[in-house]
């Protein structure tokens, strides 16, 4: 995809975010992806040799290699969503390998899904695309609907398929979240000790976070949650794109007391312009040295001009890359192929900086 066609992709949009400059937080503060991010930023951390050989292979595989940049596909919504309400517009991914294939043909860094998915077809695709297997999971049988992240895997399980991570998700907020940060911290620390490398879903949960605006998606919320994965040694912190700010003024609002935040958050840090409000996610990350990515949210109409928007907005941002799923999987292949890769694409668009 020419630079061209990623304007027109984004249409009105185009000035503001590929014109914006950041005023907030300099680029200059953030520590950048770049060919080198692995040597830069992990050698001096302490994270084992063999984690490093894991980060490596992520940053090395598929069309961003050697960028500094990511591209996952992640598939773990046949649990998280139920496999007929995540498959039934495309029958074909009830079958793992289908999943594995988009993921090698459409050139991503790496493919994450359930143990079961990737235990499937680990024997013939374990060596030829690094594997991130998701430990645990939201289940949507029990009846009422409940929601809490409880193990469905070991991380030994991960290392005997060969798997080069393990991936979690926490519900920060959530009555659960305590339970859930020990969990998962107990995890990526045996996962670093057998030499795999760790991504954090960093998820907001709460009834309270919806108010006038949905507050899950937060600037200040979510990146108070990035904060918090980076604290348990997360490798690589997956979060929502923010869409809004002030939740931590709006439950103090209601609640009278809660959290902590800081005015400056608000009138130095960050503005309304959705790539500050992004950066803000970055500098939680400890400026970048834990490296951003974002998803693009639930399949709709215009899935490719989204999936365009939220690369360029992260990437500008200072943040290491994308995680599409329901996106690239919901459609024929051809059509899943073509989305991601035009997502590498402005990775790969040097025009394209960071503001």
């Amino acid at each position: 995809m020419t630079s061209t066609q990623i304007q027109t992709l984004l249409g009105a949009d185009a000035e503001s975010l590929l014109g914006h400059t950041c005023r907030t937080i300099s680029k200059d503060r953030l520590h950048l992806p770049g060919p080198d991010f692995v040597d830069r930023i992990f050698v001096p951390m302490d994270r084992p040799p063999q984690v490093l050989r894991s980060m490596q292979a992520l940053y090395g595989h598929g069309r961003l290699a050697g960028t500094g940049y990511l591209s996952i596909l992640p598939v773990d919504q046949g649990v998280e969503h139920s496999a007929g309400a995540s498959f039934a517009a495309n029958p074909d991914y009830f079958d793992p390998e289908n999943i594995v294939k988009l993921a090698i043909e459409g050139g991503c860094n790496a493919v994450a899904s359930t143990l079961g998915v990737l235990g499937s077809v680990s024997r013939k695709y374990a060596h030829r695309i690094p594997v991130l297997v998701k430990i645990n999971h939201n289940e949507l049988l029990t009846f009422p609907n409940k929601f809490d992240q409880i193990m469905f895997a070991s991380v030994e399980q991960a290392w005997d398929m060969g798997a080069v991570a393990v991936g979690a998700t926490i519900y920060f907020g959530s009555d659960e979240s305590t339970r859930q940060i020990q969990e998962v911290s107990q995890a990526f620390a045996r996962a670093h000790e057998l030499g795999m490398a760790t991504v954090l879903w960093c998820y907001l949960r709460n009834p309270a976070f919806k108010k006038d605006k949905d507050y899950h998606v937060a600037a200040d919320l979510t990146g108070q949650a990035n904060h918090l994965g980076a604290t348990i040694q997360a490798d690589i912190l997956k979060q929502k794109m923010p869409e809004n700010n002030g939740g931590y003024k709006a439950l103090k609002g209601e609640a009278g007391d809660y959290g902590k935040t800081d005015e400056r958050v608000y009138s130095e840090l960050t503005t309304d312009h959705p790539i500050d409000l992004c950066r803000y996610q970055v500098a939680n990350g400890y400026m970048g040295r834990i490296g951003l990515i974002n998803s693009g949210g639930a399949s709709g109409k215009n899935d490719l001009a989204d999936a365009v928007r939220t690369a360029v907005i992260n990437k500008r941002a200072g943040g290491a890359g994308l995680i599409s799923g329901r996106k690239a999987f919901q459609k024929p292949m051809p059509q899943g192929i073509e989305l991601l890769n035009a997502i590498q694409d402005v990775y790969l668009d040097t025009g394209i900086d960071i503001a």
